[in-house]
């Protein structure tokens, strides 16, 4: 049940004062980034406010807003990681022990792209993908920002474990290969 009415606002308003600074230090010490952490304290609120008919006049709000908040940071970080985390496993082999693409002239560190902010990052990594196939593109987006398995990609795009493997560490080796010319320094 949700809050409804202008006194309901009001209470709501005065719940969310109260706790701001709570949930927004929880959330900027745990993505380590302030523009993160508004939008982290943001969904946290649309939950309370949500949930605000059980929260109002409960003794745990704070615990279960810094629950929340917590959650929210580990869910955001874990997709953030993986998101960014595109050449970690190019130079490993692939199940069978064949290699499964060219590997890289030189140790391929996943902080590539740290130096450029999100918005930055995101820009250059979107042109680089748009410049690969379909068959390489698909399955590297389904991992890297949808967070499907290998086994969920195969299945939604009808190929076999063994070429949606070979076809994301291939994209990886195209998208490194698109990246490292641009000589990117922090």
């Amino acid at each position: 049940m949700q809050a409804s009415g202008p006194n309901a606002s009001a209470e709501f308003t005065t719940f969310m004062r109260a706790y701001q600074d709570m949930v927004f230090s929880t959330a900027a010490r745990l993505a380590g980034n302030d523009a993160q952490a508004e939008d982290i304290a943001q969904d946290v609120f649309v939950k309370a406010y949500e949930n605000f008919s059980h929260l109002r006049q409960s003794p745990a709000a704070g615990g279960w807003l810094k629950t929340v908040a917590t959650n929210l940071c580990l869910n955001y970080l874990t997709r953030h990681r993986k998101r960014w985390r595109l050449f970690s496993e190019l130079a490993a082999d692939s199940d069978d022990g064949q290699s499964a693409g060219p590997e890289p002239e030189f140790e391929v560190p996943d902080t590539l792209l740290a130096a450029l902010s999100d918005q930055e990052r995101r820009l250059i990594i979107d042109d680089a993908l748009r410049q690969l196939p379909d068959h390489q593109r698909m399955p590297l987006v389904l991992y890297h920002f949808e967070d499907f398995s290998y086994q969920e990609i195969a299945a939604q795009l009808h190929a076999s474990l063994p070429k949606i493997k070979t076809d994301i560490r291939r994209a990886r080796a195209a998208l490194l290969a698109m990246l490292e010319p641009r000589d990117i320094q922090p």
